[in-house]
C-alpha cells in the first residue's frame, strides 16, 4: 500500500514537471514560429498547462478504467470550484465582472450539462468527443476575437495570464529568440514525463482502488483530481495573494472549460468510455450544482469574499469525506 502510494505521488511529479517542460518547449517553438502572443497564451499555454489531466484521464480510459478517467475531469472541477477558488478567496476578497462571469462560467455550467446528457445516452463517445472539442475551438476563437476587440477579458485568457505571471519563462513575448533544437528537446522530454508520469500514476490508482476496496472513481475524484490540480491551486492563490482576483476567478473558470471541453473532448474521441453509474448519480449533479452557486456567489455583491470563501472550502471538505466513505 505505502508504495503504491509512493508511485502514485511519484507519476504526480512527473506529471507536473513534465507539464511545464512541454508548455516552456512549445512556447519557444511557438514564439519562433513568430505566432501572436495573445493567440500562443489562449492555446499553448491554456492548453497545455491541462496536460497532466489530459494525461491521467486519456491513459485510464485507454487501460480500461472509465472512474479514474471521468473521476479526474469532475472531481478537477469540483476541486476548481470550491477548494481552489475558496482558497483564493479566503486569500483575498475577489472581485467579478459580471459579463466574464455570465459568459465562461455560463459556459461551464452548459458543459457539464453535456457531459451529463452524454452520460445518460452515448456514454463519452467518440461523437460526444468530437463536439466537445468543436465547441472548445469556437470558444477559443471566440476569446481571440474579444481579446483583439479590446472586449473583458475571457477566462481562457486569464488562464494563460496566470501561469505566464507565475513563471516568466512561459511569456510568449519573450520567446522569440533561442535555439529551436532547445526548444524542440525540452517538448519532447515534457511529453516523456506526461506519458511515463500518467502510466505510473493511474496503474498505482488501479492498485490503491483495489486495496481499499473501493471503486476507482472514489481515486479519480479525489487523489487524482486533487494532485493534478495542484498548479490551478498555486496560480490561482498567487493571483489572489497579488490582489489579482480577477484573473484567479478566470483561472478557474477556464480550467474548468478546457477540463470538459479539451480533455474529455480529447479523451472521447480517442478512447471512448462509459460515464460510470455513481459518478452519473451524483458528482456530475454535485459539478451542475457548485458551478450554479460560485456563479450566485460571485454575482451577489459582484465579488466574492472571504466568508463565501470559507463556505466553499469547507463545502469541498464536506464533498471529499462524503466521497471517500467517511461519513
Amino acid at each position: 500500500m505505502l508504495s503504491d502510494a509512493l508511485f502514485l505521488l511519484f507519476g504526480l511529479v512527473l506529471l507536473i514537471a513534465g507539464g511545464d517542460l512541454l508548455v516552456r518547449g512549445a512556447v519557444r517553438i511557438a514564439g519562433r514560429l513568430r505566432l501572436s502572443p495573445m493567440l500562443i497564451g489562449l492555446t499553448v499555454v491554456g492548453m497545455g498547462t491541462s496536460m497532466p489531466e489530459l494525461a491521467a484521464s486519456l491513459q485510464a480510459s485507454l487501460a480500461g478504467s472509465p472512474g479514474i478517467a471521468l473521476g479526474n475531469i469532475v472531481g478537477s472541477n469540483i476541486a476548481n470550484a470550491l477548494l481552489i477558488l475558496g482558497v483564493a478567496a479566503l486569500i483575498a476578497p475577489i472581485a467579478v465582472n459580471a459579463r466574464t462571469l455570465w459568459r465562461d462560467g455560463g459556459l461551464g455550467v452548459l458543459a457539464a450539462l453535456g457531459l451529463v446528457g452524454a452520460g445518460a445516452t452515448v456514454g463519452l463517445s467518440r461523437e460526444v468527443g468530437i463536439a466537445f472539442l468543436i465547441v472548445m475551438s469556437g470558444y477559443i476563437y471566440y476569446a481571440y476575437r474579444q481579446e483583439r476587440v479590446g472586449a473583458p477579458h475571457s477566462a481562457a485568457f486569464d488562464r494563460g495570464v496566470a501561469m505566464e505571471e507565475i513563471d516568466r519563462a512561459l511569456t510568449p513575448q519573450d520567446q522569440s529568440g533561442g535555439r529551436l533544437s532547445v526548444a524542440v528537446l525540452l517538448f519532447i522530454a515534457g511529453l516523456a514525463l506526461i506519458v511515463g508520469g500518467g502510466g505510473v500514476l493511474v496503474s498505482a490508482a488501479i492498485d490503491i482502488a483495489e486495496q481499499l476496496r473501493v471503486s476507482d472513481a472514489v481515486i479519480g475524484l479525489t487523489i487524482v483530481a486533487v494532485g493534478t490540480s495542484v498548479p490551478e491551486l498555486v496560480t490561482s492563490a498567487v493571483a489572489a495573494w497579488r490582489k489579482q482576483g480577477d484573473i484567479a476567478l478566470g483561472n478557474v473558470l477556464g480550467s474548468n472549460i478546457y477540463n470538459l471541453l479539451f480533455i474529455g473532448g480529447l479523451t472521447g474521441a480517442i478512447a471512448p468510455t462509459e460515464v460510470p453509474a455513481s459518478i452519473m448519480a451524483f458528482d456530475l449533479w454535485v459539478l451542475v450544482g457548485v458551478s450554479l452557486a460560485v456563479m450566485v456567489f460571485a454575482f451577489s455583491g459582484r465579488r466574492l469574499s472571504r466568508r463565501e470563501g470559507f463556505v466553499l472550502v469547507a463545502a469541498y471538505i464536506a464533498y471529499a469525506v462524503h466521497t471517500a466513505g467517511l461519513f
